[in-house]
């Protein structure tokens, strides 16, 4: 007699909250079955494992249906990021599953590249792709960290596949990081791979604004692109991830790239150079 539980684990529970939107998605075989993307940054925590059983509850899924638990850890909101960490790390344990962290600069590039093609210049890029010497557009994903910096990385796109990597994620100074993407620009035309088109996606109100831009005017064609979170993306950067390995349970931890103030101002006190005003 054939066991009907013996059939391997296919689906893949996505979540994210390292921006002010709480994204959840439940994928499988490169498919989105159900995805619920809240905003509401000061609520993660609150809503999180509701949204979960709701998104399961929509998709018939359970526990013993599921491959894995995709995460995103950042970098990002530092207590928004921590919370979804903590819900998949502690539901991985619970459910016996395996857990990947998966970068959320990565799933807001493919998220927001996959925007920019239906909603922006379709047809003009498509042009500009066509003419021989211009290599894959690039995606620059834009979280603010404030202060003038950015949460950033820099991908190039290939079609509809997930982005490839060219820069890893990192905090950066807006201007500084225009700067180098110009020389980067730069070089690549000497080498033949000019991208066609560079889009900015993600939090681009203050960064990615025609003034931020501008050393970048005569050097390409730059685009911003607004974009939210979407859990699906996570989820199928997750997919990818588990079918070469996944992430010990218990040393998985957010990105935050840096420390926070709170933490430098302590371990300035700590130092005896934290001065009083």
């Amino acid at each position: 007699m054939t066991n009907q539980n013996t059939e391997p684990r296919k689906r893949l529970l996505a979540l994210d909250t390292s921006t002010a939107v709480l994204g959840v998605a439940v994928t499988e075989n490169g498919e989105l079955l159900h995805e619920i993307n809240a905003s509401g940054e000061r609520n993660h925590s609150v809503h999180l494992l509701p949204i979960i059983e709701q998104a399961l509850q929509a998709t018939g899924t359970t526990a013993d249906m599921l491959g894995g638990i995709s995460v995103g850890v950042g970098p990002g909101s530092y207590t928004g990021t921590r919370i979804a960490v903590t819900a998949a790390k502690t539901l991985a344990w619970a459910w016996n599953v395996p857990v990947v962290g998966i970068s959320s600069l990565h799933a807001v590039a493919w998220g927001g590249y996959q925007t920019a093609l239906k909603n922006k210049m379709q047809e003009e890029v498509g042009q500009v792709n066509a003419i021989s010497g211009y290599g894959p557009d690039w995606i620059i994903p834009l979280m603010d960290a404030r202060r003038g910096q950015v949460y950033t990385g820099l991908f190039a796109a290939e079609g509809n596949n997930a982005p490839s990597r060219l820069e890893p994620d990192a905090i950066r100074l807006m201007a500084d990081w225009v700067e180098y993407l110009g020389e980067r620009l730069e070089q690549a035309a000497v080498e033949g791979n000019k991208p066609a088109v560079l889009w900015f996606v993600g939090e681009t109100a203050v960064h990615g604004s025609e003034e931020s831009l501008r050393p970048l005017t005569d050097l390409g064609i730059s685009i911003a692109v607004p974009y939210e979170m979407e859990g699906r993306w996570t989820g199928f950067l997750g997919e990818a991830r588990l079918q070469v390995g996944n992430d010990d349970i218990h040393s998985l931890i957010p990105n935050y790239t840096q420390i926070s103030e709170a933490e430098a101002n302590l371990r300035l006190s700590r130092e005896g150079g934290l001065k009083k005003p």
